[in-house]
């Protein structure tokens, strides 16, 4: 009898540290160039995808603050939906085509914003 509540405990415990796993959330920051508002709603709204729990972009800092599930979404995938937008993530620029469309404000790499 002992044995087998022995064992029971065993599976419950084995089973609830997998489950937590499978839960796992991991929040990270990536460098992200932007200006203005404009820059912070398209940057956070590039960064909500599957698997993304929260992203929060700082105008001021440059840094975008990502709460997401590993097991739905890689770090890789996040980066390179910032930068279809048209936005320069870590030492990666975003295509010259896309940020040519951005709007003058946005253009970061130009100049500052002068709203």
């Amino acid at each position: 009898m002992k044995k087998n509540i022995i064992f029971i405990i065993l599976f419950v415990v084995c089973n609830l540290a997998n489950t937590q796993e499978k839960n796992a959330v991991v929040t990270t920051t990536l460098s992200v160039r932007g200006n203005c508002g404009e820059c912070k709603e398209r940057i956070e709204n590039a960064a909500d995808i599957k698997g993304v729990k929260v992203s929060k972009w700082d105008s001021k800092t440059q840094v975008l603050s990502i709460t997401y599930k590993p097991e739905k979404v890689t770090l890789d995938q996040i980066k390179q939906a910032i930068l279809k937008c048209g936005h320069d993530v870590e030492n990666d620029k975003a295509p010259d085509a896309v940020y040519s469309k951005l709007p003058q404000c946005c253009k970061f790499r130009d100049r500052k914003c002068e709203k």
